[in-house]
């Protein structure tokens, strides 16, 4: 048959055994999309914008039979393998050109044992998802900050968000995991279960297998907490960021702030003077029996206010706070580094990349971290940073595929640049680029070690990100 003008998806398809594949599809309780399908251009997009990626199949999983067919079926043809949950990877590693996405979006279920304080969460649950429901109980568990971002992928990798101070990192909070390994095998992972699969799930960013189902532990937050949201003149950024780090010297854990520069945006809730000029800002929040006028005062007084939108919010509004900033369809390139001090050279860094910035939709982000989730020992999981107080991420985020190589350019070139001072070191899996620098930044020391548990429940390399060292077989 011609494969000329067909797409990676179309070729792929066209040399898989039509026997295969027929039995493939009737053995499917989801939906299987092909290229022919009506859906499948809608269905093989992802958040990303930059991403334009051909499947040959799109399989969307029903529940964990599903997934146990798609990936034995990707081993058995040989095809590239991605896995969708959120879609919200920055790299697009939710769809490949040829392979098959097991697209695991329809398995969204989420039920709260609220006497145990325990969350069961489908594959394919977003953050939102588990707050509508853990906030009927007045119970949250730590994971990101934008609601429409997937748990598994947030997880896996680590999982910063409002509450990683008080609560550690959203893989810190869980207790265990169900896991579709490379053979088709189900495994139920925990602390005193399959403890090596649990060690490398837990930081892994998705290299050992499929994560269908995910119990995390909750804590009571909310239904209504403190938000801090402020921002100031560029102009001021010297006294705003010494203020900021004298605050996280002794911050309360049930407090965090996240400081970022931008553009200020042409919105009604800022002076239209200050449209558009560069601005540093603040974003937190204080939970529990703080009193935030208090805690917060300190920052607050650093500088005259550009805008003050702080005040009490219900807690699954501060957690959707940022979703319209980053829509379905946006260009992004997100790259971090990790930070043991943050010196006047990164300081300079932020304010002068945020003055070039190719697009005022841009930021750079400042997070403060360590408490709770430098509390665990860097080898009690695969996640090594945690040790890290700081990590600085370049948010490029643009409209125009004409501006793609400027923006990208920005981004790499501002964590070149910080890459080269003595405090920072390491990468985070959330915030990857596109995936273009060592996997042993991600891992550190704990790098040989999951080489090890790949090489036991992912030999071939099916689920990709690191290569096995040795080819062994898995115990259920």
């Amino acid at each position: 048959m011609a494969q000329v003008g067909k797409h990676p998806g179309e070729k792929a398809l066209a040399e898989l055994p039509g026997g295969a594949v027929r039995s493939f599809e009737t053995g499917v309780s989801g939906d299987v999309i092909f290229p022919a399908d009506p859906e499948y251009e809608r269905e093989r997009q992802v958040w990303n914008g930059m991403i334009d990626r051909y499947p040959a199949i799109i399989a969307r999983c029903a529940g964990t039979a599903d997934v146990v067919s798609a990936v034995t079926f990707a081993r058995e043809q040989d095809l590239p393998l991605a896995v969708r949950c959120g879609g919200h990877n920055v790299a697009g590693t939710a769809v490949c050109d040829g392979g098959l996405v097991v697209d695991l979006s329809p398995m969204r279920g989420v039920r709260v044992d609220h006497e145990n304080q325990t969350v069961r969460v489908g594959g394919g649950a977003t953050l939102g998802d588990v707050d509508r429901e853990t906030q009927l109980f007045g119970l949250a568990t730590a994971l990101g900050a934008v609601s429409e971002t997937g748990v598994a992928g947030l997880t896996l990798n680590g999982g910063y968000g409002h509450l990683s101070r008080q609560y550690g990192l959203a893989m810190d909070n869980l207790r265990s995991v169900d896991v579709v390994t490379a053979d088709g095998q189900v495994h139920t992972a925990s602390a005193d279960r399959n403890e090596e699969l649990f060690w490398g799930v837990r930081g892994g960013g998705g290299t050992l297998g499929v994560v269908t189902s995910f119990e995390f532990e909750l804590h009571e937050v909310g239904p209504e907490v403190d938000a801090f949201f402020v921002w100031f003149h560029t102009d001021d950024m010297a006294d705003v960021m010494a203020r900021f780090l004298e605050w996280t010297d002794d911050a309360p854990r049930e407090a965090g702030v996240l400081v970022f520069t931008a553009h200020v945006p042409d919105l009604e809730e800022f002076p239209e003077e200050a449209w558009s000029e560069p601005a540093v800002a603040m974003l937190g929040t204080a939970r529990g029996d703080l009193e935030a006028d208090d805690v917060f005062e300190p920052l607050r007084s650093s500088a005259t206010p550009i805008a003050d939108l702080s005040g009490p919010m219900a807690y699954a509004d501060l957690q959707s706070m940022l979703d319209e900033d980053y829509p379905d369809g946006l260009r992004y390139y997100w790259k971090s580094i990790f930070l043991t001090d943050v010196t006047d050279e990164v300081v300079e860094i932020m304010a002068r990349y945020t003055e070039s910035a190719p697009s005022t939709l841009s930021t750079v982000d400042l997070w403060h971290l360590g408490d709770a989730v430098a509390d665990v020992p860097q080898d009690a999981t695969a996640f090594w940073h945690r040790d890290k107080p700081y990590m600085l991420n370049f948010e490029a985020n643009w409209e125009d595929e004409a501006d793609d190589d400027a923006n990208v350019a920005w981004g790499r070139d501002g964590i070149a640049e910080a890459a080269e001072l003595a405090v920072a070191s390491g990468s985070y899996g959330n915030f990857p680029g596109m995936n273009e620098d060592p996997a042993k930044l991600r891992f550190g020391d704990n790098y040989e070690r999951l080489l090890e548990v790949k090489s036991t429940y992912d030999p071939e390399n099916l689920f990709g990100a690191i290569v096995p060292s040795a080819g062994n077989s898995a115990d259920s």
